[in-house]
């Protein structure tokens, strides 16, 4: 597999040929491009949705999280930033929320008005929630959002515990509404919640491997990422009393944002800015992760690509990993970038992005809400964190 690519062609393309949208992901401009492909949404617009999503969702997911017996009902606000370590409010990163804004445009996109959506945004950002406060304890991730992770603070016991009890609260949010659409958003989520949890299984088992595929490494993202993006932005539409061709067209083009949206993540993973990311540098390179720049340049040849492997190897079997140097870590990934994994991720971001685009030509929406998607869909490939 030939990972390196062209980067002089005026007309833009990707690792297949298809055009892409403007901007280099997780690159130092990634800022440049935003909704550049959005119909004119221009990018304060499609912060605003975002805000729109987190302000219309925050008050439902406050009160759901207000059920929880104490002490998880406090360490859940401390995740969500909400409180401070000592209980004081705060007005902490609550995240991107590109979720809750999907899922409100999802509803849209069935012609319903936003607020239909807002249960099935509150279910999907549960769910979402309920994975970060796993993955942290399994990952060993002890910075989230620019503070100490729960397990970190409230320990091991209670990040899984309220884990737990976020994901059963998604479900309640949803059946409690007592409608069909409810039950069949249930099942959605359900599903999504499935893969997620098997894509975080891969994961984990792939630290273990020498070698993982490129094609691997995109179904364990599909699970880990794609499905919850995908519930998110058909999730709004069923509650709307879409059918189940809309929902599943819907969720294509959630599938693939998710896909980008990984990628993305995976590149801020190895050289993202920390202030920006509020995670460690070479954080994934820390875990061992085998992230698509880290399996795209160990399947390219040459090298770069030889030596990183020999030295993937050595670290598998090394005690002191943790111990390790800046600059081991930072041999590594310039090792990864020359063999061209970092290249073929970002391109593989961009042909994501335009898959999940091009799903959207198959529903009928209001083009509102349409060029309001595209623009969401370049927010998540052009972006630092």
């Amino acid at each position: 597999m030939t990972t390196t690519t062209s980067t002089t062609s005026t007309a833009r393309t990707g690792t297949r040929g298809e055009p892409v949208n403007p901007g280099n992901p997780a690159s130092e401009n990634t800022d440049a491009g935003a909704g550049s492909a959005g119909g004119g949404v221009e990018k304060a617009d499609t912060l605003a949705l975002l805000e729109r999503g987190r302000t219309l969702s925050t008050p439902v997911l406050r009160a759901a999280v207000d059920r929880l017996a104490a002490p998880m009902d406090t360490v859940a606000a401390y995740h969500f930033g909400w409180i401070d370590a000592e209980g004081n409010p705060a007005d902490g990163d609550g995240g991107k929320a590109v979720r809750p804004a999907l899922a409100l445009l999802s509803a849209e996109a069935a012609g319903a008005a936003a607020e239909v959506g807002i249960p099935g945004a509150v279910a999907v950002e549960l769910v979402h929630n309920f994975s970060l406060l796993h993955d942290d304890l399994m990952d060993g991730d002890e910075q989230r959002r620019h503070r100490d992770t729960v397990w970190k603070v409230h320990g091991p016991a209670q990040a899984i515990l309220v884990g737990d009890a976020l994901f059963a609260l998604a479900n309640e949010v949803l059946l409690e509404l007592g409608t069909v659409e409810a039950g069949r958003a249930t099942r959605r989520l359900t599903t999504a919640s499935r893969k997620l949890i098997d894509g975080q299984a891969q994961d984990i088992s792939y630290e273990h491997r020498e070698r993982v595929s490129v094609q691997e490494c995109l179904e364990m993202e599909g699970n880990k990422t794609g499905a919850l993006l995908a519930c998110a932005v058909s999730i709004g539409a069923v509650l709307g009393g879409a059918d189940d061709r809309t929902a599943d067209k819907l969720e294509e083009y959630g599938y693939h944002l998710g896909l980008a949206f990984q990628a993305v993540d995976d590149l801020l993973g190895i050289w993202g800015d920390p202030e920006s990311t509020g995670k460690q540098t070479w954080s994934d390179l820390r875990q061992r992760k085998k992230s698509l720049p880290v399996v795209a340049a160990l399947a390219a040849g040459g090298p770069a690509c030889e030596e990183l492997g020999r030295l993937l190897a050595a670290d598998a079997k090394s005690n002191d990993f943790e111990n390790f140097s800046e600059e081991e870590f930072a041999h590594r990934a310039a090792l990864i970038e020359a063999a061209g994994g970092r290249q073929w991720t970002a391109d593989e971001a961009r042909r994501q992005h335009a898959i999940a685009v091009r799903a959207l030509d198959d529903v009928d929406m209001p083009q509102r809400v349409r060029e309001q998607l595209v623009a969401l869909a370049d927010f998540v490939v052009v972006r630092k964190r």
